[in-house]
């Protein structure tokens, strides 16, 4: 046996390969699930990668401590035996489940495996059960010769077919380069398969013609030297194919997440706009109870109050009938002044009519601070009209921003800010009352108010925030986007 350095090496790398290529597989096992088709076609792969190595290098450690004891010598033997049948029964595993995946995309190679296959076999069993019913070879010679015969060459073969029908695969899906690096690895493993033809020369029909003895006299370099080269290269196939995997499966992620990103943008934009819609909807709904009431129920209490005063001017003063009819004039009076509050409160003409500033104005003079609510508005930038929807929302979440300030604020001071800038307007309303925890979670109805100033935001793209900490006030702020003219939708909440 040739005890050289370089041998040694050579079967540190032959073993060194298989290792790697058994740690990159399970690698790959690990990062995709373990019920998954592929993990389950690659986990043999992965043990005959490890089982495989393990031999080698208990080749090199026979060869490098030869003076070892004959005993110990030969049970390391019967163990390295063992090991590599267990390797190539998980090669063999591999190759049927590849050979099984080749059914649907049979080629040339898969007929030709089918029909030499079993026939190699049944020579080779005839062979060397003649020889060791002979005794022309011992049992270790027998067994040896088996592994490589029956289990290597015909698993090295079906991995050869499975992994050149994935490559026919992926080259029919354009999965390039996946099918270059299938066919490498196929044809690694299809020279692997004729080497292990090439067992040690021993006394049988097969084995006295093709040995290893015979490729060493002829190329002048040992098997082991030929087989190691052939798992380097299928290393770097497995390797570069695994890669190629890895990245299309990133690939995939991200074309996912950008899917569901769009779906999620696509399904923001329609509840915007059902928003929008739902704005709209009630400032149209607001518009139209205001105009009846102005238009009906104000004519009907105006002819009920002219009716009342020609009734007093007919009765004497003194009629029993006269403080009756007093006190339905002031009735009626009341209700005017109350349908009259109404209408403003459901649709106030100055928003329609002057713009966002004066109807801020306008509130802040007649409706907040006859409750004693102190408030001061400032307007920043240059004063315009905007789209009346943007003018809406700002307008309706000023008057609930300051209708909480009335109520729960117990505030000195409040101060309305209105800012114009070239693309979009922006209102605030601080006070210095004795705030609230933002965290703290409201039971209903209570937290309502907030959450329908953040919904009109949002029905038009803009946002809300809120700033607010016990005995510290509280800051709302509403900033919304002005869009083109192009873009605005037609609405006349006065129509």
């Amino acid at each position: 046996m040739n005890t050289s350095p370089l041998l040694l090496v050579v079967y540190f790398i032959y073993g060194l390969a298989f290792f790697s290529m058994g740690l990159v597989v399970l690698m790959e096992i690990l990062r995709i699930p373990p019920t998954a088709a592929q993990a389950r076609l690659l986990r043999p792969l992965s043990i005959f990668g490890f089982l495989h190595s393990l031999h080698e290098w208990l080749e090199m450690f026979l060869i490098a401590f030869g003076e070892l004891p004959h005993s110990v010598f030969a049970a390391i033997g019967w163990v390295r035996v063992f090991i590599l049948a267990i390797s190539f029964i998980a090669l063999w595993v591999y190759g049927f489940e590849a050979f099984r995946y080749a059914n649907p995309h049979s080629n040339l190679l898969t007929h030709f495996g089918r029909l030499t296959l079993p026939i190699f076999a049944l020579l080779i069993l005839v062979d060397l059960i003649f020889s060791f019913s002979q005794e022309y070879i011992d049992t270790f010679q027998l067994l040896n010769s088996m592994t490589r015969y029956l289990l290597a060459v015909p698993s090295a073969a079906l991995a050869t077919i499975g992994l050149r029908a994935a490559a026919i695969k992926a080259q029919n899906d354009a999965r390039r380069p996946l099918d270059v690096y299938l066919n490498w690895a196929a044809g690694g493993f299809a020279v692997y398969s004729l080497t292990q033809i090439l067992v040690p020369q021993m006394n049988s029909v097969l084995a006295s013609v093709l040995n290893a003895d015979l490729f060493v006299a002829i190329t002048g370099v040992p098997i082991q030297a030929l087989r190691t080269v052939i798992a380097l290269l299928i290393t770097f196939s497995i390797f570069q194919a695994i890669n190629f995997l890895e990245k299309e499966r990133q690939f995939q992620l991200e074309q996912a997440q950008q899917e569901r990103m769009k779906a999620l943008e696509q399904q923001e934009s329609m509840r915007r706009e059902l928003l929008a819609h739902t704005v709209r909807a009630q400032e149209d709904e607001r518009a139209h109870i205001a105009r009846e009431l102005h238009d009906e129920m104000a004519q009907i209490l105006t002819a009920f109050s002219l009716d009342l005063g020609t009734l007093q001017q007919t009765l004497s003063k003194n009629a029993k009938s006269a403080p009756i009819l007093n006190r339905l004039q002031d009735l009626s009076r009341q209700m005017s002044q109350s349908m009259y509050r109404l209408v403003r409160s459901l649709r106030p003409a100055h928003l329609d009519e002057l713009g966002l500033d004066a109807a801020l104005r306008y509130i802040l003079e007649h409706e907040f601070k006859p409750r004693g609510l102190a408030a001061s508005i400032e307007i920043i930038g240059t004063s315009r009209r905007v789209d009346p929807l943007v003018e809406t929302v700002l307008f309706r979440v000023a008057q609930e921003a300051l209708t909480n300030v009335q109520r729960h604020a117990q505030a000195t001071e409040t101060r309305v800010t209105l800012l114009y800038e070239t693309n979009s307007v922006q209102l605030r309303v601080s006070d210095n009352g004795q705030g609230f925890d933002l965290h703290q979670r409201f039971s209903d109805p209570h937290g309502w108010g907030l959450a329908g100033m953040k919904e009109r935001a949002e029905s038009m793209e803009g946002r809300l925030r809120v700033e607010s900490k016990l005995g510290s006030g509280t800051t709302i702020e509403i900033s919304i986007p002005l869009v083109s003219k192009q873009e605005v939708v037609e609405w006349n909440p006065s129509a």
